[in-house]
């Protein structure tokens, strides 16, 4: 079994004027659907057949109301939902040309940020073996604080995993990040990260190699760095390191497609007994088949708009094509 924890929001997508109700020179269009990284990556691992739970304090607003029913609806397990009164997080996305998206984030005293110490589950389940953390609830207060006692206390029993996922549009102060990421990353066995996310942290310059090897010397057994259309490297402790080949895809956008990567990743490594308990077997890993599978599960999120995660069927589909 899986848990995520985190960040639960609504995005929603600019549209084209006319799109909407009208031609009107003032027009704002916008298409919604639930999202955030976290829920994602929940998501992701549900539709690929696993037992998957969501941790995150979701609203009693009509758009949490919405959240919790697409969690249900997609197998998700939601008994470990907070409930709150207050409103929900609102992520505004503008599309690219190209498909990259534009992002403005509205937490201000909103659900998923507002999760305490004391709402933490006691107890979680025997079964549970991985513990999934990132994005910006793991830098904004109090929930931050809340999933890094959560992270500290299950260390010992659960696998953790963590994407830093980082949105200097919510907290642009990067001293902050960095903090996060260190304590996050020392309790990890598996870190992934986004290029920009490790330009953004440490600098335009920093070497994506050595930003994996630090993460390996600080525990992690496996280090997955994602550089968009250019793919994705995984690095191992044992020295190993593989680079996805390219895949051709006509990009429709490419939200939730580090989402994609880091559920898929989990599901292939629970999926073939490399998680065994509160261990990563990294050694017994085969890099190129792992990122092959996950890389190829991120294409098809990029087909289709928005966080749009696949089924296990229809990567292993693509695989196969």
């Amino acid at each position: 079994m899986f848990m995520s924890c985190g960040d639960a929001l609504v995005d929603l997508f600019s549209q084209a004027q006319g799109v909407g109700s009208g031609d009107s020179p003032g027009e704002v269009a916008f298409g919604g659907h639930v999202g955030g990284s976290p829920l994602n990556v929940a998501l992701g691992l549900a539709r690929m057949g696993n037992r998957a739970g969501f941790l995150c304090k979701n609203s009693n607003d009509f758009l949490g109301q919405r959240i919790k029913q697409y969690l249900e609806i997609n197998k998700v397990d939601t008994q470990w939902l907070v409930p709150t009164e207050l409103n929900s997080t609102l992520a505004m996305i503008k599309t690219n040309d190209d498909g990259s998206a534009n992002y403005a984030f509205y937490t201000d005293n909103t659900a998923d940020v507002s999760l305490q110490v004391d709402e933490l589950p006691a107890s979680l389940p025997d079964e549970l073996s991985v513990l999934s953390f990132g994005s910006y609830s793991t830098v904004l207060e109090p929930t931050c604080t809340a999933l890094l006692a959560l992270a500290a206390r299950e260390q010992s029993q659960r696998v953790i995993a963590y994407d830093p996922n980082l949105r200097a549009m919510v907290e642009p102060d990067m001293d902050i990040w960095r903090s996060s990421y260190k304590r996050f990353s020392a309790m990890a066995s598996i870190v992934k990260a986004s290029d920009e996310d490790i330009r953004t942290l440490n600098g335009s310059s920093a070497s994506l190699e050595n930003f994996a090897a630090d993460a390996i010397s600080a525990g992690a057994g496996l280090v997955i760095v994602t550089e968009g259309a250019e793919g994705a490297t995984v690095y191992a402790s044992d020295g190993r390191r593989t680079r996805s080949a390219p895949i051709k895809v006509k990009v429709i956008d490419t939200v939730g497609a580090g989402d994609t990567l880091h559920s898929s990743t989990l599901h292939y490594l629970q999926a073939n007994g490399h998680i065994n308990g509160a261990k990563l077997d990294s050694a017994s890993v085969d890099i190129e088949a792992l990122v092959r599978f996950a890389a190829t599960a991120a294409a098809i999120t990029c087909s289709r708009r928005g966080a749009d995660l696949p089924t296990l069927s229809e990567v292993e589909a693509a695989l196969s094509a």
